[in-house]
């Protein structure tokens, strides 16, 4: 019934879910108690446990260190605190260990730097120490992932990153230079590696249609419209708002090292470079690597009209587009022709 009640009463969606999450999700709490409790409550049930005595005060340590003193005349002082890993632990005072074994004379004044201090146990001050470490090698390395998995235990109680992987900020190149130099070439794409030599942005996809264009959100723009007219992009290639000839003629040998690519289509919005000057580059560089695919070209923006006129007169069978719609049909047709 109490859904039921609920379901009138929350004039809401959030507070029926809120409703919902208290029900199904009841917190669970869980009491813990020390040691010297523990021992006292398992004694009052029969189970031998060895004789103690808790100290509240240096009078208290006093009075127990006379009666529990073995034959050596030596006591254990306990720090008494509800975690794990007491004695590889360190007071805040800076005493080392929470659990000691000393001569009944020296007690009091071990008590006296134990007691009202602050322990950080063994293991959880080893486990700060750890993260403290990854998380400044994730800030000064720039990472972009620090995965440790697992992150065991010896059996001296040392945590271990038994297993590593590390991403880094491709950004951050210029001031990680000793490890960029650890990149390992034969593991990635050998056209993304050539890219990357040629200051062009590049990944490879599984289409057949190879893509050219500056500045990446006209990149993935011309990648949806091929996909839109039923074609499928070879890649994303980014040659930047200021592409050279020699990047151009880079980016033509990338896109043919691809045996899937039939057709290119070169789409180049000109801003701050002229649509004649990226055009003379266009047929330029076409002409050294001896195209054997149809060449789809369309361009916008200054001296656009020049630009065209360059197309047209360069001797090369160019297929030339208005806009990125009829270069993306035009594209799909070659590779069909």
């Amino acid at each position: 019934m109490l859904p039921s009640v609920l379901s009138r009463v929350c004039n809401s969606n959030a507070a029926w879910r809120v409703a919902q999450a208290t029900l199904g999700h009841q917190q669970k709490r869980f009491l813990n108690i020390h040691e010297y409790q523990s021992a006292q409550l398992m004694s009052k049930y029969g189970v031998h446990v060895p004789e103690g005595l808790p100290a509240f005060s240096i009078d208290d340590v006093k009075t127990g260190a006379d009666k529990l003193a073995d034959e050596k005349g030596e006591v254990v002082l306990k720090s008494q605190i509800l975690a794990g890993g007491r004695g590889l632990g360190k007071f805040t005072s800076g005493l080392q260990g929470g659990v000691h074994i000393t001569e009944k004379s020296k007690a009091v004044e071990l008590a006296k730097q134990m007691l009202g201090g602050t322990l950080v146990s063994g293991d959880k001050a080893d486990a700060k120490a750890q993260i403290k470490a990854l998380y400044d090698m994730f800030t000064k390395s720039d990472c972009t992932m620090v995965e440790v998995n697992p992150l065991a235990e010896t059996p001296e109680g040392t945590l271990l990153a038994a297993d590593a992987k590390l991403g880094f900020d491709e950004n951050a190149a210029y001031r990680q230079k000793e490890i960029f130099d650890l990149r390992d070439e034969s593991q990635m794409d050998p056209r993304e590696v050539a890219a990357g030599k040629a200051d062009l942005n590049y990944i490879g996809l599984e289409g057949n249609i190879g893509c050219m264009v500056n500045g990446a959100g006209l990149a993935m723009a011309t990648m949806d419209i091929i996909k839109l007219h039923g074609g499928a992009p070879a890649n994303f290639l980014d040659v930047g708002g200021a592409a050279t000839e020699k990047q151009i003629i880079d980016a033509f040998n990338i896109l043919l090292s691809d045996k899937q690519v039939k057709a290119i289509l070169v789409n180049i919005f000109g801003g701050i470079m002229k649509c004649d000057v990226i055009a003379g580059g266009i047929v330029s560089a076409a002409k050294q690597v001896a195209l054997p695919v149809p060449l789809v070209v369309r361009l916008e923006g200054t001296n656009v009209a020049q630009g065209k006129e360059i197309l047209k007169n360069s001797g090369m069978t160019i297929i030339t587009a208005d806009d990125l719609d009829d270069a993306a049909k035009k594209g799909v047709a070659a590779i069909k022709a």
